[in-house]
């Protein structure tokens, strides 16, 4: 009888043991690539947290050219969400109780402000030496997106290109590609320069809204709703001329396309593409050395020097594609806080004025 006891205990304690072991093996860590347990990606990460999480707007090249020189000179993981401006501020604003995302990195301070309220404030060391000061808290302005106009040189051959009046030239009617300023924001800033270049400083004045009813009649019903059909739709040669940022037509430039950049004579409009730290940033210490990072002089002239993105620290190397900035005339009189105040009015005026022009 003891024996058989003895057993039944030896018997016991072996179940035990292999119960553990298999308990042991389904909780394993996880082998490299594989995806970590759901729970832990709910978990905020500590300050020595070796991750980033940016919703970006900006284009596929800027993109890869800051953040992957960010991700080889830090060490830390970078995750990237992409979208349109609108998207990428919607999923801010969703996850505002419980935030995902780190680095917001969409629009210029005109597009965002309404975003504050889900923005963490920082003013980076790196500030001093921008162009254009982060004054609010919010908004570190990084990069330049200016208003030009791109110029199909076969099809422009001798007419005159140089500043938005020539643009009411009957030669050019139906040839201008141009965006819908209500949905599209490269439309709308090139509209904005024009206003308060044509205003002289007063975007409402009666010569600034006699040129915009001049200028849509020379549309001539053209409205494109996408940036992107205004460059290609000019480099492939159904349009001579549209109104665009200066990035896309750089590049062409570089590429050989025969299209040329112009900066409206006029001036130009110089808005600055800022970067935010999310509210609440679940790796706050790292979006705040990833807007270090994006401001300092190493990233500044990397982006200067390779790509057709204009950088804004000042001293920042530029290549030859980009315009040097005391070549370009920019338009002094543009107030960046009256726009994000009337930005309603003035697309609602030019919807009326299109919308008779139609009649």
């Amino acid at each position: 009888m003891k024996k058989f006891v003895t057993v039944v205990l030896i018997l016991a304690l072996m179940v035990t043991m292999l119960a553990g072991c298999g308990k042991k093996e389904e909780t394993k860590p996880a082998e490299s690539g594989e995806t970590k347990p759901a729970e832990s990606e709910s978990t905020p990460a500590d300050s020595g947290s070796d991750v980033l999480v940016v919703y970006t707007a900006r284009a596929e090249s800027l993109n890869n050219a800051v953040i992957e020189n960010f991700q080889k000179d830090t060490g830390i993981k970078v995750e990237i969400v992409t979208g349109s401006t609108g998207e990428v501020v919607k999923r801010v604003q969703s996850e505002a109780a419980n935030p995902q995302g780190d680095i917001l990195w969409a629009g210029s301070e005109a597009q965002l402000s309404d975003s504050i309220p889900y923005l963490e404030s920082y003013v980076s060391p790196e500030d001093a030496n921008m162009y254009y000061k982060n004054t609010s808290g919010y908004f570190s302005n990084a990069f330049c997106d200016p208003t030009v106009f791109i110029v199909n040189n076969e099809l422009a051959g001798d007419i005159k290109i140089e500043g938005f009046q020539d643009l009411l030239n009957p030669e050019l009617k139906g040839k201008i590609a141009y965006g819908d300023p209500v949905n599209s924001s490269s439309a709308f800033q090139c509209l904005i320069a024009a206003l308060f270049d044509l205003g002289n400083g007063d975007p409402m004045s009666d010569d600034a809204w006699a040129w915009v009813e001049a200028f849509i009649e020379n549309l001539d019903g053209v409205s494109l709703d996408s940036s992107s059909k205004v460059y290609k739709g000019v480099a492939e040669g159904e349009y001579v001329v549209g109104l665009i940022w200066e990035d896309p037509v750089a590049d062409y430039v570089k590429q050989g396309v025969d299209v040329r950049v112009v900066f409206p004579e006029e001036g130009a409009l110089m808005p600055g593409m800022s970067v935010s730290i999310i509210k609440g940033a679940p790796n706050m210490e790292n979006a705040k050395k990833f807007v270090d990072y994006m401001l300092s002089e190493k990233c500044q002239s990397y982006v200067g020097e390779n790509l057709t993105v204009r950088p804004l620290r000042n001293g920042a190397s530029l290549n030859e594609f980009l315009k040097p900035w005391d070549e370009i005339n920019i338009c002094d009189s543009y107030d960046d806080k009256w726009v994000q105040e009337h930005k309603g009015e003035v697309t609602e005026k030019y919807t009326e004025y299109l919308e008779n022009s139609m009649q």
